[in-house]
């Protein structure tokens, strides 16, 4: 298993006394599947060696953290939005839409929502509180990523053994070289994305590897 780097020191709240649920997202840039959201509440003595934006892990460091992280948590909870409903409402209120649903299915009710990102549709009688790479400031949100991104990927090879072809165990539906090969081979499948227009087929060579990296495309309604 490769090293893990030195994290950041996370923060395990914002507040004093509210309860804090941090949520983020996987799966924005593919081309294909369901978005994913996450939720999590951790209590004051929640410690998580090691934890930090799921980017920055390997696979087999996220898939023991989602294990430590799913049993020692005070409560989590995953959704997902299907690539009909990305086409339907766009990327950005899919987005929202299942970390909507994530909080809807923690089994406490959160004061405060940590959310990943810039934006952030309100939640009805919930704050929230916006935070730029969120996932490497807080404990919270760096546990919902690395729930969000493992959900996800544990999907994406469920349905690659329904459709080999387009290397969704390797490329997780993320715009790499052979995903987009693939793509203009065999067309696209039940799970893309219509509404993800490429605008450049020709993948940046060394930029894709793991699936969180990003192509250069079209998204409706951004």
């Amino acid at each position: 298993m490769k090293p893990i780097k030195k994290p950041p020191q996370l923060l395990i709240s914002y507040t004093e006394h509210l309860l804090e649920a941090g949520c983020d997202e996987a799966g924005r840039g593919c081309l294909a599947g369901p978005v994913f959201a996450a939720a999590v509440i951790i209590g004051s003595n929640f410690r998580c060696s090691g934890l930090n934006d799921s980017k920055q892990l390997t696979p087999e460091q996220r898939n023991v953290m989602r294990k430590y992280i799913e049993e020692n948590a005070l409560a989590w909870a995953v959704a997902s939005v299907d690539n009909q409903t990305i086409d339907k409402i766009n990327i950005l209120q899919a987005s929202y839409l299942a970390m909507h649903e994530a909080v809807k299915k923690l089994k406490y009710k959160p004061e405060l929502l940590l959310i990943d990102g810039n934006r952030f549709l309100p939640f009805p009688g919930i704050l929230h509180q916006c935070f730029v790479k969120g996932d490497a400031k807080f404990v919270s949100i760096a546990a919902a990523s690395i729930l969000a991104k493992t959900h996800r990927d544990e999907f994406m090879e469920h349905i690659h053994n329904e459709l080999p072809q387009y290397g969704w165990n390797k490329n997780k539906a993320y715009p790499t070289a052979a995903h987009i090969k693939a793509i203009e081979k065999y067309g696209f499948s039940k799970y893309h994305r219509k509404s993800f227009n490429i605008k450049n087929l020709k993948s940046e060579t060394g930029r894709h590897q793991s699936g969180d990296a990003r192509q250069t495309v079209l998204i409706q309604g951004l």
